[in-house]
C-alpha cells in the first residue's frame, strides 16, 4: 500500500483490509511512521511517535484490526506511558495505571502509536503551549487547528492517523473537529467511562471520545468505547442495537430547533450562519421539521459556572504538584493558567456549595428549554479558524482572568451541553470563501447517540466531505 493510499481510507476501510489480508497492522503502523515524518515537522502534531510502536500489541479480533490510533496527551493514560499533559509542572511524568479507555482501545484492536499536542491542561480551546509549542491547522498551518484536542485533529486531518484519542469539557472535541474538518462526537454523560480512577470528571463535564474523518468511524468508536464499569457514578441507558446497525436504519421525521442567533458575547460571521441556513433548508428537504429556536441560556450563567469551579482547578494543582515534588508557580504554569489558579486559592469556601447549586438548575432550564426538539443544529464554532495567539490563549502573559473569560464566548453553542450532558457532534458540512471547513453541531436528546448517527449518516451522504483535502496531508504533497 502507497502513502497516497493509506490517507484515502477511513479507520474502518483499513480494517477491512487488514481483515482481508491485503495489508497486515505492522505495514499500517510503518505507514503511519511515514505520514507523520512528512508532515509532523509542518503541522507538530506529534509530540512522541513512541519508539517502540511497531511492537504494540492490540487485539487481532477487534473491529479495528491492527489501525493505528494516538493518544491524547492529558486524560485517559497508558500504564508506563509519559503524560505531561501539555505542563511544565508534569513533565516527565508517567501514570501507573491503564484507563479503561485504552484497554478497550487495545481490545478492539487499535494500536497506540504515540501521543498529540494539547494547550496545557486542555484549559484552551487554541493549539498552543508552552511545552510543546504551536500546533499548525493542516488546512493553513498560520491559523489555529483548534484545542484542546489540537494535536489529535491535526494529525487525522493531515493523514498520520485516520482516528485518535480525544476528550472534551467544554467544546475540546468538537473546536478542532470545526476548523480542521473533521468529525467530532461528545457523547452523552455517561456514555463513555472515565475509569478506572476518573468517572465524574468536573461533575460529569468531560467526556473522553475521539476524532475521525467519517460518520461510520464514530459509530464504530461508539461500539468500542461505549458500556458501564464498576465504580462508575451511574449507568446510562444503552444501546438497543450496536451503533453501527443505526447506519442502515431510516431516521424518521425530527421536529430540529435552529440556532440562528448568538448565544453568547461574539457575533457570527456571515459565512457561518450561511452555512447554518444552508444545513436547515437541508434538513427540511429531507423532510425534517424545523423551527428557529431561541438561546437557552444566559451566558453570565455559563461565566459563573466557569469561575466557580476555579477552587476544584486549585486543588488538583496542589495535589498534583505535591505527588511531583514540584511547586505551582510562574515558572510550572502558563501565565493564565497560573492566574486562574490564584484565583481558586481566594475564592470563599462557600462558592463549591454554590457552584453545585447552579449546575443543576442550570441543567433544568437548558433542558426544558430544548426539550421540544428531537435534535438541534447550532453553529459548532461562530467564526472559522483564527491565527494563532491573542486572548484565546493561556501563554499570553497580557491576558487577565477577566478577557480570557469574556473571550470564552467563542465557546458558546458547545461548553452549555457539557453541562447538561447532552450529545453532540460537529460535522464538517460547508467551507469558507477562502476554503476553511466550518463544522456544523447537531446536539442529541440525553442518551440518544443512535438519532445522532442516522442524523449525521444522512448529512453525510447528503453533503459529502471526504474529497475535501487540506494543504498539508501526507502523500500528496
Amino acid at each position: 500500500m502507497r502513502l497516497s493510499e493509506y490517507i484515502d481510507h477511513d479507520a474502518t476501510g483499513l480494517a477491512s483490509l487488514v481483515k482481508a489480508g491485503e495489508v497486515t497492522p505492522l505495514e499500517l503502523t510503518r505507514l503511519a511512521r511515514a505520514a507523520h515524518d512528512e508532515v509532523n515537522p509542518r503541522i507538530n502534531a506529534v509530540i512522541e511517535f513512541y519508539e517502540d510502536a511497531e511492537a504494540v500489541a492490540a487485539s487481532d479480533s477487534g473491529i479495528f484490526h491492527g489501525v493505528p490510533f494516538l493518544r491524547k496527551d492529558i486524560g485517559a493514560t497508558e500504564a508506563g506511558r509519559l503524560q505531561e499533559q501539555g505542563s511544565r509542572l508534569f513533565k516527565g511524568c508517567r501514570p501507573e495505571t491503564d484507563s479503561y479507555y485504552f484497554r478497550r482501545a487495545r481490545d478492539a484492536g487499535l494500536r497506540t502509536i504515540g501521543r498529540t499536542a494539547l494547550p496545557e491542561l486542555a484549559t484552551s480551546g487554541m493549539s498552543e503551549s508552552i511545552l510543546n509549542g504551536i500546533t499548525g491547522n493542516p488546512w493553513n498551518s498560520q491559523l489555529s487547528a483548534g484545542g484542546s484536542s489540537s494535536g489529535a485533529a491535526a494529525a487525522v486531518a493531515g493523514g498520520i492517523t485516520p482516528i485518535a484519542h480525544a476528550s472534551d469539557s467544554g467544546g475540546s472535541i468538537r473546536i478542532p473537529a470545526s476548523w480542521c474538518g473533521l468529525v467530532g462526537l461528545n457523547p452523552s454523560r455517561g456514555r463513555v467511562s472515565g475509569g478506572p480512577n476518573d468517572q465524574d470528571e468536573s461533575f460529569g463535564r468531560g467526556r473522553t471520545f475521539v476524532l475521525c474523518r467519517t460518520v461510520r468511524d464514530m459509530a464504530a468508536a461508539l461500539d468500542v468505547f461505549s458500556g458501564p464499569y464498576p465504580g462508575d457514578p451511574f449507568i446510562i441507558v444503552q444501546p438497543r442495537r450496536p451503533y453501527v446497525d443505526e447506519l442502515s436504519r431510516p431516521t424518521g421525521t425530527l421536529r430540529v430547533g435552529v440556532a440562528r442567533t448568538k448565544w453568547g458575547a461574539l457575533d457570527l460571521e456571515p459565512e457561518v450562519l450561511q452555512a447554518v441556513d444552508t444545513t436547515a433548508s437541508l434538513l427540511d428537504e429531507l423532510g425534517h421539521t424545523v423551527i428557529e429556536m431561541a438561546p437557552p441560556y444566559e451566558p453570565e450563567w455559563m461565566t459563573r459556572i466557569s469561575l466557580g469551579g476555579s477552587p476544584l482547578f486549585t486543588c488538583s494543582l496542589e495535589i498534583a504538584a505535591r505527588a511531583t515534588g514540584r511547586t505551582v508557580n510562574a515558572d510550572t504554569l502558563e501565565p493564565v493558567n497560573f492566574k486562574l489558579y490564584e484565583l481558586g486559592r481566594n475564592c470563599p469556601p462557600a462558592s463549591m456549595g454554590n457552584l453545585c447549586d447552579d449546575i443543576r438548575s442550570f441543567r433544568f432550564r437548558v433542558g426544558e428549554a430544548i426539550d421540544a426538539f428531537d435534535i438541534l443544529l447550532t453553529p459548532s464554532m461562530p467564526i472559522v479558524a483564527p491565527p494563532h495567539g491573542g486572548i484565546y490563549c493561556t501563554t499570553n502573559p497580557t491576558v487577565s482572568v477577566v478577557e480570557f473569560m469574556d473571550a470564552c464566548a467563542i465557546y458558546q453553542y458547545l461548553g452549555v451541553f457539557n453541562i447538561t450532558g447532552h450529545p453532540s457532534v460537529s460535522l464538517p458540512l460547508a467551507h469558507s470563501a477562502n476554503g476553511l471547513p466550518i463544522g456544523l453541531q447537531i446536539v442529541g436528546r440525553f442518551g440518544d447517540e443512535a438519532t445522532l448517527v442516522r442524523i449525521s449518516r444522512d448529512l453525510e451522504e447528503a453533503c459529502p466531505w471526504r474529497h475535501r483535502r487540506p494543504s498539508v496531508i501526507a502523500g500528496r504533497n
